[in-house]
């Protein structure tokens, strides 16, 4: 392989729409995170919140993020390109309402079951008067959010399958910013009413699901997507998402598994541990879905085309190069987010009631956590591939790989490190779990151009180390100013992430990346064609 793949540009051009759809996402969320911040900072009512919303978030990643969306997409683009159009729709149909009626089962289980999982998940939470309590009502408000934010995947699926990209990553914007508005709203009021203020954040967190799947269906409309209340259970299609999904279901649970293993461990650590480590994953999720989720998005469907087609060659140069795009812009973030750890947690959270302590606590978490933010992208480019080859078994060993690494690590440094073994463990888990999935694929495929990522490897770290050295001198420059208060932080920020990112770009252009280099020359073209 000596050149980007032909789907490098399309990939990209996806990617990119996608990406500032998410950006906007994770900037909402940002805000959101501010919101909780300033108003609960971190500690008991936030520390609530995070365990009891992750008790529908273990299941929204199974049904929502994972299984069903890899699995649905797979079907889909078979279907679209065999089946013929009618047939395609009737699967759509089909697949709605059997996931709503599974999700609606779901829901009424988790809310009756809401106070043993919540001591399962904490258990430690006993030990402070009425923590398990307030953790279980706010489950019970939002539970439901389940149901909607699966059925937008569905939803999200098709218009991805379509070539449709920007609403469905923009839709969870809505998400973010019903959360705020309705929850903002909704806080002020409870206590007038007798609840908890941090319970008006759990109506808001119900409200946005509803949005975000809301705001997508204007655009499904407009793809001729017939609404049929249909339920088959012997259509063909239907039981494929299924036998996809089950296998799946297990893997992704050892995922699940890890988080609430992760749980269970920060909640075993000082007040504000879980709090702590969920503001700093937030913030490495910026980059993530900013990258890694766009990335995985745009690829999905063009591999799942591929695959259906046989044309393996053209899966794995598809697969290499958006792999390759991944390093290229996971590999600065993370020697970014690493350098500038500190100002950026105390510029975004230290507000309100989160103190300099809990900017100092989520910094050292945050900085782990960057560890393996490749990591965490390849594996959600490369997991859909295994579903577009009709091969679920190994992302279920990796992950369940994963699963005892997480454990190993957390028992033998948990007592020395508390909550940083958690962010350690994630990332040194992720890491070996995209290692494993990559030798396998490398075997499946009979190969998976090795060489051509290595030497863009290298073109990306000689990059990224001259951006590291360009940071260090920046913080010697600029950094005394940084602390003449919040304007002063903000200016510094953005001096030196501008300044960074040029150094970055300018050397890895020069170095000749191809798949930069591609994407350098069309926007020339581009803009050439604009100026005639």
């Amino acid at each position: 392989m000596q050149e980007a793949s032909a789907d490098t540009g399309r990939i990209t051009r996806s990617a990119g729409v996608v990406g500032i759809a998410v950006l906007a996402s994770r900037l909402l969320g940002l805000v959101r995170e501010q919101v909780f911040a300033s108003l609960f900072g971190a500690g008991y009512a936030y520390d609530a919140f995070v365990v009891a919303f992750r008790i529908p978030n273990l299941l929204r990643d199974l049904f929502a993020e994972g299984a069903l969306s890899s699995a649905f997409v797979t079907v889909f683009a078979d279907s679209s390109r065999n089946r013929g159009e009618a047939a395609t729709w009737r699967l759509a149909n089909n697949v709605l309402v059997a996931v709503a009626l599974l999700l609606v089962l779901i829901t009424g289980l988790g809310m009756l079951a809401a106070r043993p999982l919540v001591l399962a998940l904490a258990p430690d939470f006993a030990a402070v008067a009425d923590k398990v309590s307030l953790t279980s009502r706010l489950a019970r408000i939002m539970m439901p959010f389940l149901i909607s934010i699966s059925l937008a995947a569905v939803v999200m699926g098709i218009l991805n399958s379509r070539g449709r990209f920007f609403v469905p990553a923009l839709a969870s914007s809505f998400f973010n910013l019903g959360s705020v508005l309705v929850g903002v709203g909704c806080a002020a009021l409870m206590p007038a009413l007798g609840q908890p203020a941090i319970a008006g954040m759990a109506v808001g967190t119900l409200a946005g699901g509803l949005l975000q799947l809301g705001v997508q269906l204007p655009s499904l409309a407009r793809c001729g997507f017939p609404w049929q209340p249909l339920l088959d259970l012997a259509d063909p299609g239907l039981r494929r998402v299924f036998r996809l999904m089950l296998p799946a279901v297990v893997g992704l649970s050892a995922t699940q598994l890890n988080i609430f293993i992760n749980t269970n461990f920060a909640a075993s650590c000082a007040e504000g541990s879980v709090s702590w480590l969920n503001y700093a994953f937030r913030l490495v999720q910026f980059p993530i879905g900013l990258f890694g989720v766009a990335l995985a998005v745009a690829t999905l469907p063009v591999v799942a085309h591929h695959a259906a087609a046989r044309d393996f060659a053209s899966l794995k140069s598809s697969l290499v190069s958006s792999l390759t795009v991944g390093l290229c812009l996971t590999v600065p973030a993370t020697v970014g987010l690493m350098t500038l750890a500190e100002p950026v947690v105390r510029v975004i959270f230290q507000h309100g009631a989160f103190t300099a302590a809990d900017t100092a606590m989520t910094t050292q978490a945050l900085r782990l956590y960057c560890l393996g933010l490749f990591a965490y992208a390849a594996v959600k480019t490369i997991v859909p591939v295994f579903y577009a080859l009709d091969d679920t078994r190994f992302p279920v060993l990796g992950s369940f790989l994963a699963v005892a690494a997480n454990i190993t690590i957390n028992l033998v440094l948990i007592e020395r490190l508390q909550h940083r073994s958690v962010a350690l463990a994630t990332s040194g888990a992720m890491t070996l779990n995209c290692l494993f999935l990559c030798l396998v694929l490398t075997r499946k495929l009979g190969g998976l151009g090795w060489g051509y990522l290595g030497r863009g490897l290298a073109k990306i770290a000689t990059a990224a180390g001259l951006m590291a050295g360009w940071l260090a001198v920046a913080f010697s420059w600029w950094g005394p100013a940084a602390g003449q208060g919040l304007l002063a932080e903000i200016l510094f920020l953005i001096l030196a992430i501008a300044s960074a990112g040029l150094v970055y770009g300018v050397t890895l252009y020069l170095l000749g990346l191809a798949e930069l280099t591609l994407l350098a020359d069309r926007l020339r073209a581009r803009l050439g064609r604009r100026a005639l």
